[in-house]
């Protein structure tokens, strides 16, 4: 490998010396990745524990290629907040950058018109901005032939264990193929086991130079809170958030959990501490503006899923808490490591579950293809009539519109389908259920759970699990974590206050989420495809318990066991929620018919009989044939299908001319309220209001 001349120093100091202050210098491992990229065609896998400084390594390298007269840099990278980061640190090192994304639309054509006359040194694209055709073709034409770099961020999700999050990060392999032999190329991570570094440097190349380094973070306090019931966990966040320095992050596994934890912040502590849900469901500016508000401080913690995890980088981060186990020791040593980069002492707290099991399974297995639905899938691609929109193929296929749109860019990636300007293509390659590569997908999920286990019970150091979970052969005990002490760090209780518990349960179960009804027939085996007549459609309603909304579990749990206390507590809080609903419902029910599917037996005809002597409402009921409910991923057509031939409605002098409150007891899909909400409609009833107890996912 060549050394970096004295003129390569003289440019790489007065980069460093920008990004990190007079006197700044390159480490040996940092200097030695740099003199690698500098040599035509290298190929570079930096595996280093956050906060090693990759980006300092790109900037110079990209530098090094400017200043000898070569094209600019491209950065693939995975999340919009690091982009923006990465525009003013490259402007500080005295490079010209820029971000193409979702985001700044009305700033592509400048930006292309900027790269065609080499007025940019860098250039940061997403992976899907990459994959989309019309785009991708225009930016790689652009830099055809004279790219200078180009750089994989976040490397680990082009293996096996991350495309399942990023799809489109696959696509880079086609980048990768369309570049000029020439051309150096730069991968980073900071979550490779040396599974998933081969598999990243067998597809960089042969020659590929892997640098890797030690992953312990010694600013990292490492600590396992156990055996806390959901409520509980929430109660301790909420009495822990004032207690914890600086600002953070609380991870959490659903999208629900990230709403409600935020609202059970604000209904202990009201502005005085400030929170926000973060989501991949909120549109990008919001969630821009709120890791803004985290970077200044302005808010105490960001309640996030795995959304905010990739890329996001605010040196001072104070903690990291999670209420839930990740799956994998992999993604929770990528998303603690957001703390405590530059400061030194962050506390990372993780809140485990024996409920975690059940969310682990579901993601071990959501990402791996059915392979009767992808050919039904196919099908329909088929037998379109030109470019098929994702709304259209779900209402063809039965399937939901995520895994819809999952398979597609699934296959993409294998070349089997192809997004145009109109929607979807099959390109007539044909695909094959590789059930042995998705075997050991599984095979490799469930060692990590397993791992994940482990550190739950804290049967070793905690960071020493972490690092021989991504086999770096340094690790050893860090003398720091809640196991190598044998006890919890201050400020960290191992119970919330019994008060907070009962006030964060009472505030919650104040709240009821809406119901929005279905629109589309699903087709198929049901028959009716297209849009619901208006005349048939269910109003929207109301959820009384969404998921597994910690608030109601034990509640939940003896109305399963038939206990009449559990049962009159259900159907108090649904009194509750007819009471608030009141002010901007259409119009009053009268009449409270009930819906038994099957979730809770007899639950549904208990709380509408109690509703109908509160609101004296009259009362009726959609009877079920009896048989076995559809299992849980039954195709769409055929659920309705089902719920249309065993659902009775009321005779028709129960419910003409009423508005109708339909009461049911669990539904997952929502079939069964759209197929009685359209029988009660056919059977003169002016409107259905339905109230769901249990909203399941």
């Amino acid at each position: 490998m060549t050394a970096l001349t004295a003129a390569h120093e003289a440019v790489v100091t007065r980069v460093i010396e920008a990004l990190a202050g007079p006197g700044a210098r390159l480490r040996d491992d940092q200097r030695t990745a740099v003199a690698a990229l500098v040599e035509p065609g290298s190929r570079v896998l930096v595996v280093q524990a956050t906060g090693w400084g990759k980006s300092a390594v790109y900037w110079c390298a990209t530098a090094l290629h400017r200043a000898a007269g070569r094209g600019p840099t491209l950065v693939v990278s995975p999340l919009l907040s690091l982009m923006r980061d990465q525009v003013a640190a490259a402007a500080k090192a005295g490079l010209r950058a820029a971000t193409i994304n979702s985001s700044n639309v009305g700033d592509w054509s400048a930006i292309e018109a900027d790269l065609a006359a080499d007025a940019l040194d860098v250039v940061l694209v997403s992976p899907e901005r990459l994959a989309n055709p019309g785009f991708g073709a225009r930016v790689l034409q652009h830099l055809a032939g004279r790219l200078g770099l180009l750089v994989i961020d976040e490397a680990h999700a082009v293996s096996d264990w991350g495309h399942d999050f990023r799809p489109d990060y696959r696509r880079v392999s086609d980048v990768l193929q369309q570049l000029n032999p020439d051309t150096p190329v730069l991968a980073t991570t900071a979550t490779a086991n040396e599974r998933v570094t081969d598999d990243v440097a067998a597809q960089l190349g042969q020659a590929t130079l892997v640098l890797r380094g030690p992953l312990a973070r010694s600013s990292l306090e490492l600590a396992v809170v156990d055996r806390l019931s959901p409520i509980q966990r929430y109660a301790w966040v909420v009495d822990h958030l004032p207690r914890l320095a600086g600002s953070g992050i609380v991870y959490v596994l659903t999208v629900a959990d990230a709403e409600r934890l935020a609202q059970a912040v604000r209904v202990v502590h009201g502005d005085a501490v400030a929170v926000a849900a973060y989501t991949g469901q909120l549109d990008a500016e919001v969630r821009h503006r709120l890791e803004d508000d985290l970077q200044a401080n302005r808010v105490k913690a960001l309640i996030a899923t795995s959304a905010l995890g990739m890329g996001y980088d605010k040196p001072d981060l104070g903690f990291v808490v999670h209420v839930g186990s990740p799956p994998s020791p992999v993604s929770y040593y990528q998303q603690v490591g957001r703390a405590g980069r530059a400061i030194d002492h962050a506390s990372v707290v993780l809140l485990p579950s024996p409920a975690d099991e059940g969310v682990w399974d579901y993601f071990a297995t959501a990402t791996i293809p059915v392979e009767a639905e992808v050919q039904r899938l196919l099908a329909a691609l088929e037998a379109s009539d030109g470019p098929a929109s994702v709304p259209q193929l779900e209402a063809e296929t039965g399937l939901r519109r995520t895994k819809v749109e999952l398979y597609l860019k699934q296959l993409a990636v294998a070349g089997v389908t192809e997004r145009v300007a109109d929607g979807w293509l099959a390109t007539g390659q044909p695909w094959v259920f590789d059930a042995e590569h998705y075997d050991g997908v599984l095979a490799v999920r469930r060692r990590e759970a397993a791992i994940m286990r482990a550190y739950t019970r804290g049967e070793r150091c905690l960071m020493q699990l972490l690092q021989e979970s991504l086999d770096d052969p340094t690790a050893a005990p860090c003398g720091r974590c809640s196991v190598c002490r044998n006890t919890l760090p201050v400020p960290l209780e191992p119970e919330p206050r019994t008060e907070t518990v009962r006030t964060v349960a009472t505030g919650l179960r104040g709240t009821a989420q809406q119901l929005d009804p279905r629109k589309m027939w699903p087709g198929g085996e049901f028959g009716a495809r297209g849009r619901i007549p208006q005349g048939l459609m269910a109003e929207a309603g109301r959820v009384l318990v969404h998921a597994d909304a910690p608030e109601w579990a034990d509640t939940l749990a003896g109305a399963a066991a038939g206990e009449a206390a559990a049962v009159h507590e259900l159907a108090h809080g649904c009194v509750g929620v007819l009471s608030r609903w009141r002010t901007d419902w259409p119009a009053r029910p009268e009449v409270a018919v009930a819906l038994d599917t099957g979730g809770y037996p007899g639950l549904a005809a208990e709380i509408a009989g109690h509703l109908a002597r509160v609101g004296r409402l009259a009362s009726a009921s959609v009877e079920v044939a009896p048989g076995p409910a559809p299992d849980r991923d039954v195709p769409s057509d055929r659920e309705a299908a089902h719920w249309r031939e065993v659902l009775s409605v009321p005779e028709a002098s129960e419910v003409e001319g009423k508005v109708a409150l339909l009461v049911v007891d669990a539904t997952r899909s929502q079939w069964p309220v759209t197929v009685a909400a359209a029988k009660l409609r056919e059977a003169g009833a002016a409107m259905v209001l339905p109230l769901v107890v249990h909203r399941q996912v």
